[in-house]
């Protein structure tokens, strides 16, 4: 017999555990409790334990085995225990077809693909689905707070999208695998970037040469049919993208540590995030100080010859008198320029121009 809980649970049926995070985060961003199941097995047990208002299921609980389809069976389970829950469909594997079966014969709301996937989209569907959902007795209260809920999120992601769209620019992904490029741009959209993606090494140095950007992300290996088990192209691309003083991020399943060590000496490289322990937070975190410094960088080209003289030493920790002797010129006149180019870096401290200048490859340290 299933257990009645006062609270307002929805189910995540899938494998990925990236897939897992994502979802769970938009979903407890709108006042869901979250179980989470990776098989057809796991997921009975949870359907019969609890009551849940929105599943979100996965086709394939086999990994990249497209002939897996446990999610239909899933969404049998959900309709005979749990007829009350609106399910979604989200898979990397859809088709018109499936599309049709799901909504049309078996009941689902809506099948969703995740090449395709958007948050403010995603979120739209559940503020739908939460709306379209029959009440359950004891949750008309709960429901319509989290309906509310999911309605303002959804709301404020428009406006905070809009918002940013001001302050942000170009961003190039670099990156082979079609999910992660779909979801690394899902991500820098939402920041605001007008996003270009590259599959390989060549067309991103393409892309480099005939636009500006503000921001790279990059895999580390990427396809080579010359390299195929010893790819490194993404450390090649990291020397175009220091020479441009483009702030560049890695996500990448590689890590070994050597070669991590090795860009950040060699390339100035900004951050680099592992996809096993990918975190949409960490990442929109990072991105949002690479924008910071794209910005500061950008005030480089407008430093005059003697404040870029000024700058390097600066940031070789030399002090005001140091600089004076160095350049022939009095304390006072090394204060006037540090005045002029902290102004124009849009910083208040040394050692935020000195970090400044040798991120961008501006200072040989």
């Amino acid at each position: 017999m299933r257990r009645h809980h006062p609270t307002f649970r929805a189910l995540i049926v899938e494998d990925d555990p990236s897939w897992q995070q994502i979802l769970s985060e938009i979903l407890n961003d709108n006042g869901l409790v979250v179980d989470l199941a990776t098989s057809y097995e796991e997921a009975v047990k949870l359907i019969r334990a609890a009551s849940h208002r929105i599943a979100v299921l996965d086709l394939s609980l086999e990994g990249a085995d497209h002939l897996n389809q446990d999610g239909l069976r899933v969404l049998d389970a959900v309709t005979r225990l749990d007829p009350g829950c609106t399910s979604i469909f989200l898979t990397g594997f859809a088709t018109v077809e499936l599309a049709v079966s799901v909504i049309q014969e078996r009941g689902a709301y809506t099948c969703l693909r995740k090449e395709s996937f958007r948050r403010a989209d995603f979120r739209k569907v559940l503020s739908q689905a939460l709306a379209a959902t029959p009440l359950k007795s004891g949750e008309s209260r709960l429901a319509g707070n989290a309906t509310a809920i999911a309605e303002r999120s959804a709301t404020a992601s428009i406006t905070e999208t809009t918002t940013r769209e001001r302050i942000a620019g170009n961003a190039l992904i670099t990156e082979d695998d079609a999910g992660w490029s779909a979801l690394l741009t899902e991500l820098l959209v939402e920041d605001g970037y007008r996003v270009e993606q590259c599959s390989s090494y060549v067309q991103a140095l393409g892309a480099l040469r005939n636009s500006n950007f503000q921001l790279a992300v990059v895999d580390l290996s990427l396809a080579n049919s010359l390299l195929p088990n010893a790819n490194q192209d993404g450390l090649r691309l990291l020397v175009a993208t220091q020479k441009l003083g483009v702030p560049t991020i890695i996500v990448s399943g590689y890590t070994e540590t050597a070669v991590i060590e090795h860009a950040y000496e060699e390339y100035q490289l900004f951050a680099c995030l592992e996809k096993q322990a990918f975190d949409r937070r960490a990442f929109q975190a990072t991105v949002n100080k690479a924008r910071l410094t794209s910005k500061a960088v950008a005030g480089l080209h407008g430093l005059t010859g003697r404040e870029r003289e000024v700058l390097a030493l600066l940031a070789r920790g030399m002090t005001n008198k140091e600089i004076a002797n160095t350049l022939v010129i009095t304390p006072n006149t090394v204060k006037r320029h540090l005045k002029s180019l902290f102004a124009k870096l849009e910083v208040n401290t040394r050692s935020a121009a000195s970090a400044i200048a040798t991120r961008a490859g501006f200072v040989d340290v």
